[in-house]
């Protein structure tokens, strides 16, 4: 004959507290221990149901504190651009968000507002939200050039070189900005500290191309860094 399972000595029922316990929630009139009724167990959610809607609250929780980035703050122009014989005011700026996340802030400095501004030599400043590695930078600036229809592969292919030692992994709140001297090339800073150069006035042209061409993947961006519509706030 089976026996009853136990606790620490005790006789135990699957339907009922700890014979001998204290700890019973119902007595009768006799104290007498009655059995906790099944329904009551019947009433709580399977447990690893309860385990999901755990998770799925800490999800939320972290999506809520992800989403709620600040908004976009001014973008400063490195003091050795400012030493570049322009005028540089600032323009315009936005924020670039993907799927919600927000990306990184952006200012673009020029001597001219709208479309003239990108014909005299101008500094795009971008203020990064999230640590980004230099792979990464050098990718995806290809990726927008090869969409603008800039370059065959074996030239990208060059071009990626010359970038990766233009373009260093930022931390999140680094900023990379960079000159662009129309016909000439471009100068890059991180930190405010010169990082690069390119000689190439075509790769130059196509780097800002990217958010400054009116075919640019962000419209809305480019019309705000070109102080053609209200900037983020």
């Amino acid at each position: 004959m089976r026996t009853a399972p136990t606790v620490r000595g005790r006789a135990f029922r699957r339907d009922a507290t700890p014979c001998g316990s204290g700890g019973s929630r119902d007595h009768g009139a006799s104290g007498t221990r009655r059995a906790w009724p099944a329904a009551a167990y019947s009433r709580l959610p399977p447990l690893p149901l309860r385990i999901a809607a755990g998770h799925v609250l800490v999800l939320l929780l972290v999506l809520a504190t992800l989403l709620s980035s600040p908004p976009a703050r001014a973008v400063g122009l490195p003091p050795a651009a400012q030493l570049a014989g322009t005028p540089f005011a600032r323009v315009g700026q936005g924020e670039m968000r993907w799927l919600g996340f927000k990306l990184y802030d952006a200012a673009l400095w020029a001597g001219e507002r709208g479309e003239a501004a990108v014909e005299a030599p101008h500094v795009l400043s971008i203020r990064y939200a999230r640590a980004v590695s230099s792979e990464r930078l050098v990718e995806v600036s290809l990726d927008e050039m090869r969409r603008l229809g800039f370059g065959d592969e074996a030239r990208l292919a060059r071009w990626g070189e010359v970038l990766a030692a233009a373009l260093p992994s930022v931390a999140a709140g680094d900023t990379l900005a960079a000159l662009h001297r129309p016909g000439t090339g471009a100068t890059f800073w991180h930190q405010d500290r010169r990082s690069g150069e390119i000689g190439d006035p075509e790769l130059a042209r196509a780097f800002f191309a990217i958010w400054l061409d009116p075919r640019t993947r962000e419209p809305r961006l480019r019309a705000q860094l070109l102080g053609l519509a209200d900037s983020v706030r």
